[in-house]
C-alpha cells in the first residue's frame, strides 16, 4: 500500500509527526537549502546533478555537509521502497540547524535533515498537451537566486499572483530583463533557436534547463543562446515553454492574456517536449 512518508535525519517518519523544534534555524530564517526530484517508474530522474547543486547550495550559505552524496542516495531509495510510491517526487531539506534565535551563524548548531515522497498528481497533463498562460510580473527576489534557499517569499507572492490571473505560471522581469519563473527556467524560439537567460546569480541553474541545454538541444540539432533578452524581444518570439522538474517541458501558448503562435503548441516545443519525456523513459526504464 503507498503512504506518503519522510525522514529526519535518516529516520523514516510519518508526515504528520511533530518534529519541527521551535528554535530551527529554517522555521526562523528561512536559513537552509532544498532539493526536489521527480520519481518515475520506482526510480530517481536527475539526482545526480540535484545532489550535486545541494552541496554547492550548501558551501554558498557555508552549512557543513554531515551527510555524504551516497547517503542521501540511499536516502532517497529507502523512501520509495517504504512508501511503495513509484510515480512522486522526493522534497529533501538541509537547515543549518536548531539553536538559540540570533541572526549570526551559531557555534555548535548541527545541520538538520529533512525529506518527504509524496504521489505524483496528474494536473498538468491537458497543459502539456494544449499549453499553458503565463503572465509577466516584477522580479522582487533577492539577488542571490542561484542558491537553492528556502528564502522563497518573492516566488509565493508570484505564483500566487499566477493563479489569481488564471495562469500556470508568472514569468519576472528584472531592469527590463526576462530573468525567469517562479519555480521554473524560462526558454523563447526564435528563427529555430532556443533563447533563454544565462547563468547567473539572477536565475537557478535548473537541472531540467541543463537537460535541455546540454542533451536535448544537440541531439535535435538546435542552437541554443545563453543571454539576456526583453519583454519585446519574447513578443517577437514564435514559441515559449518552460522547463523544471515537477514542470517538465511546459508550452506556452498565452503570455498577459495575448496568444502566442496563434495559441499552439509549436513545433520545436513539441520536439524538445517528446525528446524529454525519452530521456525519462531511457534513465528510467519506463
Amino acid at each position: 500500500m503507498m503512504q506518503p512518508l519522510g525522514i529526519l535525519d535518516g529516520k523514516i517518519i510519518n508526515l504528520d509527526d511533530l518534529i519541527l523544534p521551535m528554535e530551527d534555524r529554517g522555521h526562523q530564517f528561512g536559513d537552509g537549502v532544498y532539493e526536489y526530484t521527480k520519481v518515475y517508474d520506482g526510480h530517481c530522474f536527475g539526482l545526480q546533478p540535484h545532489l550535486e547543486r545541494l552541496y554547492r547550495s550548501l558551501r554558498e550559505l557555508r552549512i557543513p555537509a554531515v551527510y555524504t552524496i551516497e547517503e542521501l542516495a540511499g536516502f532517497h531509495e529507502l523512501l520509495i521502497k517504504e512508501t511503495g510510491i513509484q510515480n512522486g517526487g522526493i522534497y529533501l531539506q538541509i537547515t543549518r540547524g536548531v539553536a538559540p534565535r540570533v541572526h549570526s551563524f551559531p557555534d555548535k548548531a548541527v545541520p538538520k535533515l529533512t525529506m518527504s515522497l509524496r504521489p505524483a498528481g496528474s494536473g498538468n497533463a491537458s497543459l502539456w498537451e494544449n499549453g499553458a498562460a503565463i503572465i509577466l510580473i516584477p522580479d522582487i527576489r533577492w539577488l542571490r537566486c542561484d542558491i537553492k534557499s528556502l528564502n522563497l517569499l518573492g516566488n509565493v507572492l508570484g505564483k500566487q499572483e499566477a493563479k489569481e490571473a488564471g495562469c500556470f505560471e508568472a514569468v519576472m522581469i528584472r531592469n527590463g530583463i526576462i530573468t525567469e519563473g517562479t519555480s521554473s527556467n524560462f526558454f523563447v524560439v526564435k528563427d529555430g533557436v532556443l533563447w533563454t537567460h544565462p547563468v547567473s546569480p539572477l536565475i537557478l541553474k535548473g537541472v531540467t534547463r541543463t537537460f535541455v541545454i546540454d542533451t536535448l538541444a544537440p541531439a535535435l540539432g538546435l542552437p541554443v543562446v545563453e543571454k539576456e533578452f526583453s519583454p519585446a524581444f519574447l513578443q517577437s518570439a514564435e514559441e515559449a515553454f518552460l522547463s523544471g522538474t515537477s514542470t517538465e517541458i511546459m508550452p506556452i501558448v498565452t503570455i498577459d492574456g495575448k496568444p502566442l503562435s496563434g495559441g499552439a503548441v509549436g513545433p520545436v516545443t513539441r520536439k524538445v517536449q517528446t525528446a524529454y519525456k525519452q530521456l525519462i523513459a531511457q534513465a528510467c526504464g519506463e
